[in-house]
């Protein structure tokens, strides 16, 4: 079993806590809304096979208004209409976020993004990318469990 690194070093735990939280009020002052940074922060997950954080961040978008369709439907988002100009945007930073290095088709797409976003939307979409991307990781390495739960969300003892 390995150690859960926030268990381990919790002063460093409390530390990428608080970076996250200064990452989400940024986005969110930056007009970032919050359907579009648990797009996110769903998608990396998916992209990164972290159970834990897809787990977690499937519900909380559930919470924000994100669809059970739309969360279905993410992996094909490209081939879907359901998405909306914006959505597609920020899923396109976050597959070339969490896809390096950039290639051309990477580099297209957030060029794309940062048309229909603007600078600052766009900016903030990188930084929620790379902030998920990065507790992906500390939850993979951890090997944090995804506990089972009803369907109401509730975790079954």
């Amino acid at each position: 079993m390995r150690p859960y690194l926030d268990k381990a070093f919790p002063e460093v735990w409390k530390a990428a806590s608080a970076y996250s939280e200064a990452v989400s009020t940024a986005a969110t002052q930056a007009g970032l809304t919050l359907v579009e940074s648990e797009f996110i922060k769903v998608r990396a997950s998916q992209l990164n096979a972290c159970a834990f954080c897809l787990d977690l961040h499937a519900r909380e978008a559930r919470g924000a208004g994100i669809t059970q369709q739309k969360l279905d439907l993410l992996p094909a988002w490209r081939e879907s209409d359901l998405y909306g100009e914006r959505e597609k945007a920020v899923l396109a930073v976050v597959e070339a976020a969490t896809r390096l290095p950039l290639g051309e088709e990477s580099t297209a797409d957030l060029a794309a993004a940062r048309a229909v976003l603007g600078e600052e939307v766009f900016a903030a979409a990188e930084w929620v990318a790379l902030t998920i991307n990065a507790f992906n990781r500390i939850s993979i390495l951890s090997d944090h469990p995804v506990r089972p739960r009803d369907a109401d969300g509730a975790v079954i003892r």
